[in-house]
């Protein structure tokens, strides 16, 4: 269906976005709170410019949360209009996954075609984890968007061959950097290939406005960090998820080369770690790659604290986000630790073909595949390339390094994987109708591409859903089954009859996202979790085996998921905070504050995020968000302490597997300072009966609220 003449809008496009619309906004307003850690760092940068500037975390401005602050910018403003909830901290990524859509169709539309861009939207709208993150507060839906937008920039200005275009387009690049870091850099590959291939002009006009482009993608990229990084750190909150208080440090380390040699455990290099650096040397002989002991169990240091050791209940899906490492595969039916690390399948060339992260992302790989061959198949040696073929290459180059990086990665979670949604829509959605094309021009080979696509395709998304049978029935294999296959023949059989294969290419492409919109539409359906997002009927990250349904249910092992739509309304970091606080702590605080700036002191954000969202007071994580970063030293606590800005602490009542600098713990030369310097508060002086004092995480029950000795 091509629009018709004079027809403004493409009325398919128009209900592709309500479509991509429906999925990313529809029920976000049950998630009370979203990932609280981000939520709790938005409730703090509005209430003042010092705490939004910085992307401080909490009130008092002590801390930053581990990422830079354009993303949580954008949800303060947000949050400013329409109040601190967790729809309107939702609402940009939502919105910027619409937007990625339409993107996508401007940028196909003008060298493949309409119904190129059409399948490009349309795939991209459909992208389960593309959805998944869109209906979080996480960064990666907004961090897509901006680069999609420096791709639009980068394309005007090779097609105009305006210098200015390419290097804000370059610039788009840094925004993303101040976004989530080096994550941002794995388009430069695409970005620096399609201006040297596709810009006319000179090599030394080229040389000339690719250094211009580069240091402008610098000079974006390090603005915020080197204004931090100068200003005294007395003046400013401690650089939360760094070693060194530096945001340099953050961007190459934790958020740079650690995202794939993998998290450091145990604490090391933290204060108070150094008396657990033989155990952990001598526990990784007897660990596999994953972290696992080699009799599946996981070694003692990894716990954050007593609650978690082996024989106690297992921590609950919602204590991780961003940055945690608990063990328990992803989607691999049968739960356990199949899923490595971070449930992300064992690292190697076909690791995304892995149950653990085919259905987030990889549906359409082999048709990508057969794609590129159908749209580079003209290329000669001794001819230039056509811009339809620059671009081709331009979408492989963003494709390649990032599978490449996510096969090998240490440290990533699933909803990363959102960035290889634009690059497999677009060539699949150009791809598809570029096979189109050669099989009705009856192109020798290529002719064939079409149906081998279709078919091999088909058998691609057997393989993905069979693992899901028990979950899902079987009619999702039959069904799709056999229509690829009944497609796949007609389009062999019937080959001269125009009209009847065309309605088959079509129905073929429609096919093959059925089951990606499905995945797609499971947090709709199941409920879904902000902390970890991801797609598919089941998640099994419980570290006992036992599978959880993305709306927070069990089930056993060996039984399917049972979840009841919108179950997971008000689970994880959605979930109602207000049931994790214990409203009594803070009456008895807020009676017993006589002036001190800071009104809790606390080890770790699960903590912290819950009160700092229900208050707005100043409770600080010492350790940030895991706890592990040497924010607090003693040295400066006495003198908080000389200076009366802090009187009350909640921290674990004795010393535990978390004190050692560890996840959740703190440094141990602190906590021992405040249990020898405080005395504990009788629990029924401040606790509610039935209640558990601690954050939406429920990790912290076993703390104890101490008072400074004055």
């Amino acid at each position: 269906m091509r629009p018709r003449s004079g027809q403004r809008f493409d009325i398919i496009l128009i209900f592709t976005a309500i479509l991509s619309a429906f999925l990313n906004i529809y029920g976000i307003w049950k998630d009370m709170y979203a990932n609280a850690y981000y939520t709790a760092a938005v409730t703090s940068m509005l209430q003042s410019w010092h705490n939004f500037f910085f992307a401080s975390f909490d009130p008092a401005g002590f801390i930053t949360v581990d990422k830079p602050p354009v993303t949580f910018w954008i949800q303060t403003l947000f949050a400013y209009v329409f109040g601190v909830h967790g729809w309107s901290v939702i609402l940009p990524q939502a919105l910027a996954g619409v937007g990625s859509v339409l993107l996508l169709y401007i940028l196909i539309k003008p060298q493949f075609g309409t119904t190129a861009a059409r399948f490009a939207a349309l795939i991209m709208a459909c992208s389960p984890i593309a959805v998944a993150v869109s209906r979080t507060n996480n960064i990666d839906s907004l961090l897509v968007f901006t680069l999609l937008l420096g791709t639009w920039m980068l394309f005007k200005g090779i097609h105009s061959q305006k210098p200015a275009w390419i290097i804000g387009a370059f610039a788009m690049i840094g925004v993303g950097f101040n976004m989530k870091m080096l994550q941002a850099y794995m388009v430069l590959p695409a970005f620096y290939i399609f201006y040297l291939l596709a810009f006319k002009s000179s090599w030394i006009k080229k040389v000339a406005i690719m250094t211009a482009a580069t240091i402008g993608l610098l000079v974006v990229s390090l603005s915020w960090a080197v204004v931090v990084d100068t200003i005294p750190q007395a003046s400013r909150p401690y650089v939360g998820g760094s070693q060194t208080n530096s945001v340099l440090e953050l961007a190459f380390g934790y958020n740079g080369m650690q995202r794939l040699t993998g998290m450091n455990r145990g604490g090391k290099g933290n204060p108070g770690s150094a008396a657990k650096e033989s155990e952990t040397s001598n526990q990784s002989q007897n660990q596999n790659d994953d972290g696992r002991m080699r009799d599946g169990t996981m070694p003692e240091s990894f716990y954050p604290n007593d609650s978690m050791q082996p024989g106690n209940a297992p921590p609950d899906i919602n204590e991780t986000r961003d940055q945690t490492a608990f063990p328990g595969g992803n989607n691999a039916p049968g739960g356990g630790m199949s899923g490595g690390m971070f449930g992300t399948g064992t690292a190697g060339p076909l690791r995304l073909f892995q149950s653990e992260l085919s259905g987030q992302i990889s549906w359409l790989l082999p048709l990508a595949a057969f794609a590129c061959l159908g749209l580079l198949a003209g290329i000669r040696r001794r001819k230039p390339l056509t811009a339809k073929q620059n671009e081709t290459l331009f979408w492989i180059a963003w494709l390649l390094p990032g599978m490449a990086f996510f096969s090998v990665a240490g440290f990533f979670h699933q909803y990363y994987l959102i960035m290889l949604a634009p690059p497999i829509a677009a060539l699949v959605g150009a791809g598809w109708a570029e096979l189109g094309e050669h099989y009705r021009a009856k192109q020798g080979w290529q002719r064939w591409l079409l149906p081998a696509a279709l078919l091999v395709n088909t058998a691609f998304e057997l393989y993905i859903l069979r693992p899901y049978q028990s979950q899902i029935g079987m009619g999702w294999l039959i069904g799709i089954g056999t229509a690829g296959i009944a497609l796949t023949l007609i389009l062999i059989l019937a080959a001269k009859k125009e009209k009847l294969t065309l309605m088959a290419a079509t129905a073929g492409m429609l096919v093959l996202l059925a089951a990606p919109l499905y995945w797609a539409a499971t947090p709709i359906i199941y409920g879904g979790n902000s902390s970890l997002p991801e797609a598919g009927p089941t998640t099994t990250h419980q570290s006992n085996g036992a599978r959880q349904d993305i709306g927070g249910n069990n089930t056993p092992p060996s039984g399917p998921s049972t979840t009841q739509p919108g179950s997971g309304a008000q689970q994880g970091m959605g979930g109602n905070v207000n049931q994790a606080v214990d409203t009594n702590l803070i009456d008895y605080l807020s009676k017993n504050n006589t002036g001190e700036k800071y009104f809790l002191i606390t080890t770790d954000a699960g903590t912290a995020e819950s009160y700092i969202i229900s208050s707005g007071k100043a409770v600080v994580a010492m350790g940030g968000f895991s706890g592990s970063d040497p924010a607090l030293t003693v040295d400066k606590l006495t003198q908080m302490v000389k200076n009366h800005e802090v009187k009350y602490f909640l921290i674990s009542s004795g010393s535990s597997a978390g004190d050692g600098g560890g996840f959740g713990g703190g440094s141990t030369e602190v906590l021992s300072w405040i249990r020898a310097n405080s005395t504990e508060v009788p629990k029924s002086e401040y606790q509610s009966t039935g209640n558990t004092i601690g954050g939406s995480m429920g990790r912290d029950g076993a703390k104890t609220l101490y008072k400074i000795n004055q």
